[in-house]
């Protein structure tokens, strides 16, 4: 076919070759060789690093909101001589830090009406996310506890007043004002445990206590020495994402 005779707008074959030609030619002179040895040519989490949580103040409970699920986190998660409680293993932490992020704004969801109420298969169908949940349940939480117990709120009773508390509010004996009281101790206890055995580098499961009390080694690179070694005691101590064994900064 004639040069000439092309359609407006296309390229011939020569030109396109030529082109490419081009391009590889230009690549080949910005192109850098490296010499890899001693390390591996990637970073860990380089693409997408979990963000850590760091210690010190709430982010989004206010002081009373706090320390009610710091209460909250021992009577779940009580603690014996062995291992410490949900609170002293971060789990209030944990729970803050995940609600002032992502999770609690429901980043990535589908979050316009219609709100109905649905199936429990069908996830949460509330207008509200669950910051917003977490800081009506709390106050009418404490706002039913001041009501029974003489002004006094969650935190300030003995742990076996605790105990009848969480008792009456998982029998739906125990009414919330405003909000579901069932569905508060559900997500409660949830948020807990996950905060207790998840990765320290979000804020629980503070120096990998509950990594340590069931004996998980953590994320270590892997195990293939150990493959094949049954019933034998893992002798390593567990190991964070973050990369290290004791991952909580000092006075944290």
């Amino acid at each position: 076919m004639d040069e000439d005779s092309r359609s407006p707008g296309k390229l011939s074959r020569r030109e396109v070759l030529a082109a490419g030609s081009a391009v590889m030619l230009v690549g080949a002179s910005m192109g850098r060789s490296e010499t890899i040895a001693g390390h591996l040519p990637w970073v860990p989490n380089a693409g997408n690093p979990p963000i850590p949580a760091t210690p010190g103040p709430w982010l989004y409970f206010t002081a009373a909101e706090g320390r009610a699920l710091e209460a909250l986190a021992d009577r779940i998660i009580p603690p014996d001589a062995d291992t410490p409680g949900g609170k002293d293993a971060g789990c209030a932490i944990f729970v803050d830090r995940q609600l002032a992020g992502p999770y609690g704004r429901q980043e990535g969801l589908y979050v316009a009406g219609p709100f109905e109420t649905g199936a429990k298969n069908q996830g949460s169908q509330s207008p509200e996310n669950p910051a917003q949940q977490y800081r009506e349940w709390l106050a009418a939480f404490d706002r039913a506890c001041a009501a029974q117990h003489g002004g006094k709120v969650f935190a300030d009773l003995a742990a076996n007043e605790q105990d009848a508390v969480l008792q009456a509010l998982e029998n739906g004996e125990l009414k919330l004002e405003g909000v579901n009281g069932q569905a508060f101790f559900d997500q409660a206890i949830k948020d807990i445990q996950m905060g207790f055995f998840a990765d320290p580098v979000y804020g629980g499961n503070r120096n990998m206590v509950a990594w340590k009390m069931i004996g998980f080694p953590g994320a270590r690179y892997n195990y293939l020495d150990w493959v094949n070694r049954h019933n034998e005691r893992f002798p390593l101590p567990p190991v964070s994402i973050a990369g290290r064994a004791e991952w909580t900064p000092k006075g944290g």
